[in-house]
C-alpha cells in the first residue's frame, strides 16, 4: 500500500508494526520523480509492505530525526525498528532487495 504522510501521529502509527518502506522525497527533486513509479510498482506487487511517502518540505522535523540530508532517502522499518537506510534512485529489483534483505 502506498500512502502519503499527513501528520506526525500517522507516522508513529504506521511504523509500529509490519514492514514499512519510507520514502523521504521533495516535489522539486528529479530522482524522486523517477522513483515514484518504481515505488508504485513495488506497492502493487507487495501489498503486505506499507510504502510511506514523506515530503521533506512538509515534514522536516521527521527527516531531521533520521539525518536525511539528500532526497530521495529510503528507510526500512520492521515492527518499529529501523533496519536499513539508502539514498538515491533504485529500480524495482533493487528496491525489492533493499527491503527484503534488510
Amino acid at each position: 500500500m502506498l500512502i502519503h504522510l499527513e501528520n506526525a501521529e500517522q507516522f508513529k502509527e504506521t511504523i509500529k508494526s509490519g514492514t514499512v518502506l519510507l520514502d523521504f522525497f521533495a516535489t522539486w527533486c528529479g530522482p524522486c520523480k523517477m522513483l515514484t513509479p518504481e515505488l508504485e510498482k513495488f506497492a502493487e506487487k507487495h501489498p503486505d509492505v506499507t510504502v510511506l511517502k514523506i515530503d521533506v518540505d512538509d515534514f522536516g522535523e521527521i527527516a531531521s530525526i533520521f539525518n536525511v540530508n539528500a532526497v530521495p532517502t529510503l528507510l526500512v522499518f520492521k515492527d518499529g525498528e529501523q533496519k536499513a537506510i539508502s539514498a538515491g534512485f533504485k529500480p524495482l529489483p533493487q528496491l525489492e532487495r533493499f527491503v527484503f534483505d534488510a
